[in-house]
Parts: structure tokens; sequence; C-alpha cells
């Protein structure tokens, strides 16, 4: 792993920053809250100034922009192809499945988008509802953003949808999909009630704030942001001169790396995902770009599908940093198992996107619909683009891959005691 100085920050930024006009003036209101409170109470660490930037509830990214899609910053594999959102429902379906079909099922997602997985997962509900006909299904939707959330129910419920009365009911939107099929959002996870559940989070977890950390001769110090000196209205990065809270707390004891990135935030998520499952029974599939604990300084700004400077208008921008999959994995705890990160490529071959791609082409004679299906499968699949760049990781309970034990009393022999049925996407399905 590279030593990583601020100087490198600082190199890196000349880098990153382009020169057109509009990033000559900085949107002033973000750039003036944080200048301001970085003058008042000192430098802020990385995880705030993401907090402040992404989800100000004023001038926050995601608060005021629909920053999905061809004209937003980033585009997600459910935008690109529905065979993604079909394999991620046909897992959802295996995992009720293999905890012995639960008369209630409840399907969370975390940071849904513009509701596209959600719409593709429903429809293969819908096709399969001789199979999940005997369960209550109904969707939870965890979202901060107003203006996704509008999308969402225009996707998924129409106008079908009531405002909360209140602030004081934690399902701030509620609607039926044309199904009837119950929806609620919620601007928490907590707020989502206990019970089976299948939780999804796709591109969730890196977005979410992120805490920087510099091997130095005196120990371990925390990357902060701070203003300028020499220009008033640029931020830069600084290293604390004495250990914080979160240098002293987050760092894992045996680290090797020079320079690491901590999502605390994700790991309390974790937490309480983990928590839920083994309470109440469930799965969660996590599907995002990471790493297994190898990677270092992957903290970026997106703008109009380019790389954009993190830290020049902040606001106009989205940033995100690459999850660790191996920080999730030792704050799940013992009470789950976790299986992965395996790679989107290969996830989506276990699920069977191959023989779902020959489907679809067979049943369609439109040319430029057939070129849309095989480069949006190139997309999802290429090891150059997206195939090996996003990984699957997942929390099961326990029992899901115990052998079941025998009854009392009952001889039974070696080979007859029957296995777990395995996990799809971690291992490769047959189908009949």
């Amino acid at each position: 792993s590279h030593t990583f100085s601020c100087h490198c920050i600082f190199k890196l930024r000349l880098f990153c920053s382009s020169s057109s006009p509009d990033e000559q003036k900085p949107r002033p209101s973000m750039l003036r809250h944080l200048t301001s409170k970085i003058k008042a109470t000192g430098p802020i660490t990385v995880a705030e100034y993401m907090r402040e930037v992404l989800t100000n509830p004023v001038t926050g990214y995601y608060v005021k922009n629909s920053m999905l899609g061809a004209d937003g910053d980033f585009i997600t594999s459910p935008e690109i192809s529905q065979m993604f959102g079909e394999l991620v429902g046909i897992w959802i379906i295996s995992e009720w499945m293999g905890a012995g079909r639960p008369k209630q099922l409840q399907l969370v997602e975390l940071g849904p988008g513009k509701g596209s997985l959600a719409a593709d997962v429903l429809r293969v509900f819908r096709q399969l509802s001789s199979v999940v006909g005997g369960a209550s299904v109904s969707l939870h939707l965890v979202e901060v953003s107003p203006v996704l959330a509008r999308l969402q129910a225009d996707a998924l419920t129409g106008s079908s949808g009531e405002e909360a009365d209140g602030d004081e009911d934690p399902v701030y939107h509620r609607g039926r999909t044309r199904d009837g099929l119950p929806v609620s959002w919620y601007r928490r996870l907590d707020d989502v009630p206990a019970g089976f559940s299948v939780f999804v989070a796709q591109e969730f977890f890196d977005a979410l704030p992120i805490h920087k950390f510099q091997r130095t001769d005196r120990g371990w110090r925390e990357v902060m942001v701070d203003v300028d000196p020499e220009k008033e209205e640029q931020l830069r990065f600084v290293l604390a001169p004495s250990p914080t809270l979160a240098s002293s707390t987050l760092i894992q004891a045996g680290e090797r790396r020079n320079h690491v990135e901590v999502c605390a935030e994700g790991g309390a998520i974790i937490q309480q995902l983990a928590r839920r499952i083994t309470d109440g029974g469930g799965a969660a599939l996590i599907a995002d770009y990471g790493h297994d604990g190898t990677k270092t300084d992957t903290f970026r700004g997106f703008k109009g599908h380019q790389l954009h400077d993190v830290l020049s208008s902040p606001g106009s921008a989205d940033l995100t940093a690459d999850v660790d999959f191996s920080y999730l994995r030792k704050t799940a705890g013992g009470g789950v198992a976790c299986l992965g990160p395996v790679s989107q490529r290969n996830f989506l071959k276990n699920m069977g996107i191959d023989a779902r791609l020959q489907v679809l082409l067979r049943s369609c004679a439109d040319p430029s619909v057939r070129q849309q299906l095989i480069s949006s499968y190139d997309m999802l699949m290429n090891p150059k683009k997206m195939g090996e760049r996003f990984h699957f990781f997942s929390l099961l309970q326990l029992s899901r891959l115990a052998r079941p034990t025998a009854p009392n009393g009952l001889k039974l022999e070696k080979n007859k005691n029957p296995a777990p049925l395995p996990v799809a996407g971690f291992t490769e399905l047959q189908y009949s």
C-alpha cells in the first residue's frame, strides 16, 4: 500500500479539478455554510463534510437533486437493465424459500434510487405469484431524499399514495402498487417494523460518510477538512495534530495499510441489520463497488458522469467511497453468517443471467431493443466495466447454513441428512 500524505491529496486535487467557468463560482450557500462552520469550530472530519454536502436539509446534494440516470451524475445497475432487478427478485424468493416460506415477507430497500430495482423485483413476484401467493408481502423503502421519494412513488404506486398527517408518524408516505401491495416510506431503518425481512442495499453504502486516517511517525492521525489560509473560498485537507476520538477507536488492531477509510455509519447499519435478521429472521443483500480490506484512498466525486474534485463547489457533485467489505464483516459480529464479497459478474452468472438474456432475446424482434439488451448485459458483466468493480455481499441467519439435525432417537445414515438449500448467487444454481 502506498504512503498517502495530505501533500499527495493536494496534488490529486490539481488533477481532478476542471476549470469550466461555473466551477470557479462554487454554489455559495454550501461553501459559505462550511467555511463559517470551520472558522467557528475548527477543521471538520471528512465524515462530517460528506454528511453536510450530501444530506444537509437545505442545500444537500441528495436532498435537492434527482441525480440518477443519463441526466444525473451516476447510473446504477437497475437503471441499465431489467435483468439485474429480476435476478435480485429471484434471490429474495429463493431466500424466503430457504427460510421455510414464512407467512409474512417484508421487502426492505435502503436508498431505492428511482424505484427501478423495486419495480423489477415486484414484477418477478407478480410472475411467480403461484410460488409466493401464500405469503403476505409488503414493500418498505428507506429514503432521505424527498425528490427521489416522489420519483419512487410515481414508479411504484402512481397517484394512489398519501402523505403522513404529522411528523410523529414514522411512515412519511404510503401507497399501494397496482396489485394492491402496500408500500411505505421511512427516513430511518429504525422505523421499519420488525418481522421476517429481506433487506436490499444497492449502491447505498458507498454514499455513507467515511472517516479518513493516515499513518504517521506519531501514530494514526485523522484527515480533516479546513479552509485554505491563502484562499478564503477554498477548502483543503489537513492532518489532525493529535489523535481524535475516531482515530483512537475506528482502526482495527493489526491494520497494515498506511491510509484507511472507515465508514462507521455503515458499520452501525450492518449491526442493525444483523440484529434484525437474528431476531426476526430474513437476509440482507448488499451490492456495491468495494474491496475486501485492500484499498486505501477511494474517496471521489462525480458530476455529470465525470470525476470531480471532492472539495470544490461542495453540494454540486456526488461524493462516494468504495465499500470496505472486510469492515462490514467484522462489525456484523458472530450472530449472522456473512457470504461474499463475490463479483457482480459471478453473482449474476450464478443467478442465471445468461439464460435470462437468451429468453429476452428470443421474445424480441426489434433490432434496436436487442442491441440494447446485449450492450446492457455487457455493461453489467464485462470485467472492464461493472463486472469486477461491483460486488455482492450477504448477511444470513446462522441457521440458514446449518445442516438440519435428525429428530431424537432417529438413526439416519450419514448421507441421508438433508443439506441446506444452497444460497443463490454465491453458488452456482442448477435450473431444472
